[in-house]
């Protein structure tokens, strides 16, 4: 079966609308309400809660069986509410791991490479980290490439939760339109309100939209339809549009699932465990009371008389007597072991609290404990090369457009630097015995104290030379003297 693109879909809609007067704005609302009430912006919603140590269980409610069986809420039992951010900790751990060091640019053209530095540069370098926590909460995150004022190509980062992306192929790899809905604090009148925006971009510009009273009516005041950017030609200023829409994808994984769907039941339960132990651990001193022949009204009398007074009154022949209930410390630790490893296993993560982190030092150990994470790494570091390579194809078009050198058939490596813990004695020796057998370059990629490959094959061939220099004025010197003497 032939893949039927979002656009196609766009256009065949429309025109079985077109004897109803479907429009094209119909049809982006209709897109919009499908989007909201979707499972993808739940988990992008949900996993940023998270991130953000929002988890379910800040909303739990104590209950108990009430009359008739149902359940009922109460007040006067502990409700405590213990939050374990795992969530955050794996994130940032991937994201420390892969993303903390700069990436390397690796290609043979010299005034290439220093063209592409000028746009990865520090800040681009702190800002890819950013991309790569939205990435992995949210299951991609988007960059929209654009002119600044200054006239300067730029990249901003966009909430993936404002991104309907309409994609050309099944693989999602290369964007027929993307609608953004985004919300704006502005004023009707003297009145403060939030404003929903619409934009829709396509290959043929960007139109411009408010929601208002589930309608789109046009922005005026932004502009109800322009061009992807604007340049000046001969002195007047004209609309260009990108051959491509200006949104690049960074995704998490390729079937673009955040972190969130392969821990949340986990963490969930384990926040469950925890707080339920400290609310029995608050509950359990009271013990449970056998009340002979109280002498009062009811239970709520008797728990108040004994927390005021520590006393209660009963008639002749009665008394109260406590039962202890026994926890299961042992059950409940392992229950908490085990969950606690399966949130590290299942999401990809390296458990820091773990007594085989402190001790196990080789290069074989430390391999086996970062597998899971190095395993997710790879598929980061696969689909974040893949939309490199996407934003690379616009920075060669602003190059063409405005040096005329076309760099587009360049082979170019973006090289991600892990921050792993290694032994360096190690890596060093491996290094070393390599000299010869693989390329220079290679082993200085590897080497644990080279942060970029080209400036440290500089600095050797700078080296080198100065060595040689040196050692030929000794050698031409002495030659010299011999010849002068005969």
């Amino acid at each position: 079966m032939a893949y039927v693109t979002q656009m196609q879909l766009i256009e065949r809609f429309l025109a079985k609308g077109a004897a109803a007067a479907m429009t094209l704005e119909q049809f982006i609302k209709a897109m919009i309400d499908e989007w909201n009430n979707s499972k993808e912006l739940e988990l992008m919603l949900t996993g940023q809660r998270y991130y953000e140590g929002e988890p379910d269980i800040l909303k739990r409610i104590r209950k108990v069986i009430g009359e008739g069986g149902e359940l009922e809420e109460v007040k006067n039992l502990a409700n405590n509410k213990l939050v374990h951010n795992f969530v955050r900790k794996l994130v940032n751990q991937k994201v420390g791991y892969l993303l903390s060091l700069p990436f390397s640019i690796q290609t043979n053209n010299k005034d290439y490479l220093e063209e592409l530095n000028k746009f990865f540069d520090k800040a681009f370098m702190r800002s890819f980290q950013n991309l790569g926590k939205e990435a992995i909460n949210k299951g991609k995150a988007w960059l929209h490439v654009y002119y600044n004022e200054d006239g300067e190509l730029s990249f901003k980062q966009i909430p993936s939760e404002e991104i309907i992306p309409l994609w050309k192929d099944a693989a999602h790899t290369e964007l027929d339109a993307v609608i953004r809905i985004y919300q704006l604090d502005g004023f009707n009148g003297t009145e403060k309100t939030t404003i929903t925006k619409v934009e829709y971009w396509d290959r043929n510009g960007v139109k411009r939209y408010i929601l208002i009273e589930g309608e789109l009516v046009p922005d005026v005041e932004a502009g109800e339809e322009s061009s992807h950017f604007m340049g000046v030609v001969n002195g007047e200023e004209q609309g260009y549009n990108w051959e491509k829409v200006p949104f690049v994808c960074f995704k998490y994984n390729h079937e673009e699932i955040p972190l969130i769907k392969f821990v949340k039941s986990l963490v969930d339960d384990y926040d469950k465990h925890k707080s339920d132990n400290s609310n029995n651990l608050e509950d359990l001193p009271n013990g449970i009371y056998v009340l002979k022949n109280y002498d009062g009204q009811d239970l709520g009398e008797f728990r108040r008389n004994l927390s005021l007074y520590r006393a209660v009154k009963v008639t002749d022949e009665g008394g109260v007597d406590t039962l202890t209930v026994d926890a299961d410390i042992e059950a409940y630790k392992h229950h908490l072991e085990t969950t606690r490893k399966d949130i590290f296993e299942f999401g990809g993560g390296v458990d820091t609290q773990t007594e085989r982190f402190g001790t196990e030092r080789s290069g074989v150990a430390l391999k086996f404990l970062y597998a899971d994470l190095d395993m997710d790494a790879n598929m980061i570091e696969s689909e974040f090369q893949a939309s490199l390579e996407q934003l690379r194809w616009f920075i060669d078009q602003h190059i063409y457009n405005t040096t005329g050198k076309d760099y587009s058939e360049e082979n170019v490596d973006f090289i991600f630097n892990r921050d792993i813990i290694i032994n360096e004695n190690d890596v060093i020796m491996n290094a070393k015995n390599s000299v010869g057998v693989i390329s220079k370059e290679t082993i200085l990629s590897n080497h644990p104290w080279v942060t970029n490959v080209q400036d440290e094959l500089e600095r050797i061939e700078k080296e080198e030379k100065e060595q040689f220099n040196s050692y030929f004025n000794a050698f031409g010197s002495v030659t010299g003297g011999n010849d002068g003497e005969e």
